[in-house]
Formats: structure tokens, C-alpha cells, sequence
């Protein structure tokens, strides 16, 4: 502490100022690393709660000390911890939902409670037991039930049950396969209750599955899929971005019914066979007329006149069914009319003679594949009027508008920008601390000018001003005798003098030890000048 307090008070004002700002924003550097260092990875726990369940586990993680953060609607705790507190939670009934289900019944009482009370939690019930349904999707965050029920008024005449759902989609709208299936759903728990009758709103896009929706886009949402189909195989032939396909669909858009009735007269089968026969006989004596020959007693008249006939007639009737066909054809919106389809192929580019890129349309034979394959993609009918028009063409480029976006030198390193700073501040810091706070706390105080040794025969001269010397060679540590006169070395210390005999019988290291015990101020200040030299030259 003493040396560190000479130090400190051989130091002039300006690098004082410099060691205690270094000082202070390594303090604040090391506080920060440590902070980060200690601070543990937050994972999302959970999102979009409401504020009662959000409040109950909010309360459950303080309750086990855990370290948790909340950013708007969401929870953030610890990434070693998120998948152990989740289940644990869970096996607490946390989060729980909002909407109650047939725990409402539960507390109801036998005393005190009517019959238009049950019914109404009854119906709270069930309505909270849909909504814990649909919310199990996990395209849906939350969900609200509505149900109008009828009740049993005896004097209700063509009234009928409805229901309405409000959900909260995760991620844009619900798709209408989806919003088709929850009116089933409530349809299905409640009686009475038809799919028609339910109503699904999305909080954001409005009216689901109406049943104007329904005929309107048929034909686009058939038009995309015979394209999307057309050009993935065209392009794997011609190659992705070298084939333009467009399909139109003429759909019907009214509902026609049609009856028809067709009698084949050849086809006739003999139900039934009637036959009818009749005999007549008639026969005339004579006799009837008064003549003059009828009063003669034996004359002419006396024999008289007979005739006599007789009939016969047979009558057939048969009856006959003839075949005959009758037909009702109902044909309702969305059937294809008439289907277009047009195709732009890219063609080739060759190398001509003199080495410059000449376009050259595809073959015939090839492009006879290809409309093949387009008519059997798209259901080609020649008989309904369907039109396939493909051509090979050269298509031009296209201009980029703007700045492409490429992507950052740091994101194709795939390194971590938060670990990158924070390698960079603990190198700064490191840095600060050895070149401002360790090294002038360890280094001493620079001096205007270095007193030399005196030369040998001039120890007691007065030395001369320090701009005034010359440069001094730099020492090794041995002691060169060859041109020193040991009998002319000056009294060191109230020493005597070391005269040549007894120098000739020392050892030089004897000696050394000697000089130096005897100038301990000078020898320390030569060895400090040769550290400070060797730092500076490295």
C-alpha cells in the first residue's frame, strides 16, 4: 500500500483523471459482463392469456421462487426450467380457462333453486364446455359460445334453436373446412340443433363459411388448383421459371332441373290376353204370312216355307307395356362449362457460329408432349368446347426494381450477435484494465532525466544537464576490465581504495557484489531503467 501511494502521489493531474475514468468504466463494464454472465436464458412460458389465469401463474411461480419475467401479454421464465414448470403447472390445472363447464352444477343446492336457475347453468355450462373444446384446436386461442334456446313453452310455434361462436384465431383467418366442422361440433352437443343454425365469427375476419361464399370463388379456387397442377409439371420439364400458365373455368352459376321422359315403342312386353268367342243360330218355319195357297187343305200352302242360319265370332284382345324412362337432373352451381387454358414455354438458348446466344423455340414433337400433358393435367373435353393454347416463346427479362436483398456477412457466418458483444466488451474491458489501471499502477513515475554513472576518474565531476547528454550505450551485465584503472576508481561509501594487488587476487563477481552494495540508489535505478526498457521495446 505504501509503494502504491508514493506512486499515486509522483502521478501528475491528467493521468490521475485517466486512471479513475478507466477505474470506474471498468466497474461498470465487469458489473455488466456479470450481469449478463448471471442473468438466465428467458423461453416464453406462455402467451395470450387472459388476465385471471395470467394472474394465477404468475402467482404459482412466485410461490416456487422462480425467476420470471412478463413482456405485454407473456410470460418469459428460464429455458432449463420452461418444460418442468409446464408440466408441473399443468398437473395443477394452471392455466385454467376462463369458461366454466359442469363444474357450475356442482354448486348448485337442491334447496333454493329453481327450475329457471338450473336451466341457466345448465346452459352456462354447456356453453363453457364447448368453448374448452374448441380452444383445444391449436389453430384457436380463445373461443366464446352462444346458445339461444327455445325452452319448452308448449305455445312456441316455428321457433328453433341457434347458436353463435366468436373465436380468436392464432395465426390470420380460420379456414372454412375448419369453421365447417365447429358448427357440426356445436351442432352435434346441442338437440335441436342444426349445422345451418350455427354462426362462426372470427374476430378478424368476420363471418366464416356464410353461404354466400360459397358459389362466388368456386371457380378461381378451381382455376389456382388447375394452374398450380400445370405449371409443377411443366416445370419440371422446361425448368422453374420458364413456363406462364393461365386456366379459365366458365362454371354454372344457376341451379337448372331437368326431367325427362323417353317411350321406346319397340320394347313393348304382353301383360295380358283376352279371347272371346260367340255362335248365333236362326231358323224360320214358313207360315207367318196368310195367303190364298194357306187356305187350300191340300194345296201348295200345306207344306209352307223354312230357312235357318248361324254365326260365329271370336273376338282377341291383348294389352301390351311399352318401356319408358323418366329422369330428373338437378344441376347446381360450380360445374365446369367450358375450361381455356393457355401456356407460354421459354425456349432454348444455342451458341451460334460466332459464339453469341441465338434463342431457338422448342420442337414440335416436343411441344406435342407437353399440350399432351397439359389436356390430361387439366381433364381436356373436346365435346364440351375446352380450348388448349400452347406456344413457345422467348420471354424477357425482368428488371429488378429497387435493392435485392442479400443477405448480412454476419448471418453467413452463422455466429451469434450477442455473443459476439459480448466477447468484444470483455476484451475492451481487459484491455482497459492492462494498459490503463494495471500498468500506471505498476509502472513508476517518468523523471525529466536519468542521472549516468560517472566514468571512471570523473565520479566526483558534477554531472551535466540531462538534454545536454549523450545517448549512453545499453549495458549487459558484464564488467569490461580491459581498459579500467583499478587504481584510479575514486573512494565509494568512505570505503578505501581497492589497489591492484588486492583487486588481482578478488574474484570479479566478488567485486560486483561489492560496487553495488556500495551504490544500491544507482544499481536499483539502472535495473528499473533496463525493465522499463524492455517492456517498451516489446
Amino acid at each position: 500500500m505504501q509503494n502504491i501511494a508514493t506512486l499515486w502521489t509522483t502521478l501528475d493531474p491528467r493521468r490521475r483523471i485517466i486512471i479513475i475514468l478507466a477505474g470506474i468504466a471498468m466497474f461498470a463494464a465487469v458489473l455488466g459482463l456479470s450481469r449478463m454472465a448471471t442473468a438466465p436464458s428467458l423461453n416464453l412460458l406462455y402467451a395470450g392469456l387472459e388476465s385471471g389465469p395470467a394472474g394465477e401463474v404468475v402467482r404459482a411461480l412466485e410461490q416456487r421462487g422462480v425467476t420470471y419475467e412478463v413482456r405485454g401479454g407473456a410470460i418469459f421464465v428460464d429455458s432449463a426450467q420452461r418444460d418442468t414448470l409446464r408440466m408441473t403447472l399443468a398437473s395443477e390445472g394452471l392455466p385454467s380457462n376462463s369458461s366454466q363447464g359442469y363444474e357450475l352444477l356442482d354448486t348448485l343446492s337442491g334447496f333454493g333453486t329453481t327450475s329457471q336457475m338450473f336451466d341457466a347453468a345448465y346452459w352456462r355450462a354447456k356453453e363453457g364446455e364447448l368453448a374448452r373444446t374448441i380452444v383445444s384446436n391449436p389453430a384457436i386461442v380463445a373461443a366464446r359460445v352462444h346458445i339461444a334456446n327455445t325452452g319448452s313453452n308448449p305455445f312456441q310455434r316455428d321457433v328453433r334453436s341457434t347458436a353463435s361462436v366468436m373465436i380468436t384465431s392464432a395465426g390470420g383467418d380460420l379456414p372454412a373446412k375448419q369453421a365447417q366442422a365447429l358448427k357440426f361440433l356445436v351442432a352435434s352437443a346441442v338437440a335441436g340443433l342444426t349445422a345451418d343454425d350455427v354462426s362462426i365469427i372470427d374476430s378478424s375476419g368476420g363471418l366464416i363459411g356464410g353461404a354466400e361464399e360459397a358459389p362466388s370463388n368456386a371457380g378461381e379456387d378451381r382455376s389456382d388448383a388447375l394452374r398450380q397442377r400445370v405449371q409443377r409439371l411443366l416445370e419440371a420439364r422446361v425448368g422453374p421459371g420458364n413456363a406462364v400458365v393461365e386456366v379459365s373455368v366458365d362454371t354454372v352459376k344457376t341451379t337448372e332441373m331437368i326431367r325427362e321422359k323417353t317411350i321406346d315403342p319397340d320394347s313393348r312386353v304382353a301383360i295380358s290376353i283376352d279371347t272371346e268367342e260367340r255362335t248365333n243360330s236362326a231358323s224360320d218355319e214358313g207360315g207367318g204370312d196368310v195367303t190364298v195357297a194357306s187356305n187350300l187343305p191340300d194345296g201348295d200352302g200345306a207344306g209352307g216355307d223354312g230357312s235357318s242360319s248361324q254365326t260365329n265370332e271370336t273376338r282377341e284382345r291383348i294389352n301390351y307395356e311399352v318401356s319408358q324412362t323418366e329422369r330428373e337432373i338437378t344441376q347446381a352451381p360450380g360445374a365446369i362449362k367450358r375450361l381455356s387454358v393457355a401456356v407460354l414455354v421459354n425456349g432454348t438458348v444455342a451458341a451460334g457460329a460466332d459464339g453469341a446466344e441465338n434463342f431457338q423455340p422448342r420442337s414440335d414433337a416436343e411441344m406435342e408432349a407437353l399440350r399432351d400433358l397439359v389436356a390430361s393435367a387439366v381433364g381436356y373435353d373436346e365435346t364440351r368446347g375446352d380450348v388448349i393454347t400452347l406456344k413457345s416463346l422467348q420471354f424477357e427479362p425482368l428488371t429488378v426494381s429497387g435493392t435485392a436483398a442479400a443477405p448480412s456477412f454476419w448471418s453467413t457466418l452463422g455466429l451469434d450477435v450477442l455473443s459476439l458483444i459480448q466477447a468484444a466488451v470483455l476484451a475492451i474491458v481487459a484491455l482497459i484494465l492492462g494498459l490503463f489501471v494495471i500498468r500506471p499502477i505498476l509502472s513508476p513515475p517518468r523523471t525529466a532525466s536519468t542521472p549516468a554513472l560517472a566514468a571512471p576518474g570523473t565520479a566526483n565531476q558534477a554531472a551535466p544537464d540531462a538534454k545536454e547528454q549523450a545517448p549512453q550505450a545499453s549495458l549487459t551485465g558484464e564488467i569490461d576490465t580491459s581498459d579500467m584503472d583499478e587504481a584510479s576508481l575514486p573512494v565509494v561509501s568512505g570505503r578505501s581504495a581497492i589497489t591492484a594487488s588486492q583487486a588481482a587476487g578478488e574474484d570479479p563477481v566478488a567485486r560486483l557484489r561489492g560496487m553495488i552494495s556500495g551504490r544500491q540508489e544507482e544499481t536499483v535505478e539502472i535495473l528499473r531503467t533496463w525493465l522499463e526498457g524492455e517492456e517498451e521495446s516489446a
